[in-house]
């Protein structure tokens, strides 16, 4: 990867971190050295990641390598499509005003909630039997 106008941003989502590069070219996106159709599998997914380049209109303008970690597919699709809106922000600030409209830069804040001492789960109880 050549670092003639790389732009980086990093995303969340529940466990799962990517680290994403965004360049000028012609609209590929690979994600774990892999086409993002064949790593994600799923089309919304697909749907999702690609949805703050779609949103300002730069599907074929801009290529994506993300680099992901941790979660699953559905949590580390989150988290690029954070780290897509993050790293356009630092290739043109202007875009700010259109990607917080479209609720891009925000971060999904719900995680799995910790199993509690003498319960079976966060919050569920263990069956109660009378006798």
């Amino acid at each position: 990867m050549a670092l003639t106008n790389l732009s980086y941003g990093t995303g969340r989502r529940k466990s799962a971190i990517a680290r994403v590069w965004v360049k000028p070219g012609e609209g590929l996106i690979t994600v774990n050295g892999r086409d993002f159709k064949e790593y994600l599998g799923r089309p919304v997914l697909e749907i999702l990641v690609k949805s703050p380049l779609a949103h300002l209109g730069l599907e074929d303008k801009f290529d994506v390598v993300a680099k992901t970690k941790g979660g699953g597919i559905s949590g580390q699709a989150g988290a690029v499509r954070l780290g897509i809106a993050r790293a356009l922000l630092v290739e043109d600030e202007n875009l700010r005003a259109s990607l917080r409209k479209g609720g891009y830069l925000t971060r999904d804040a719900r995680v799995k909630e910790s199993k509690k001492y003498g319960r079976k789960k966060a919050r569920r109880g263990f069956q109660f039997v009378k006798r």
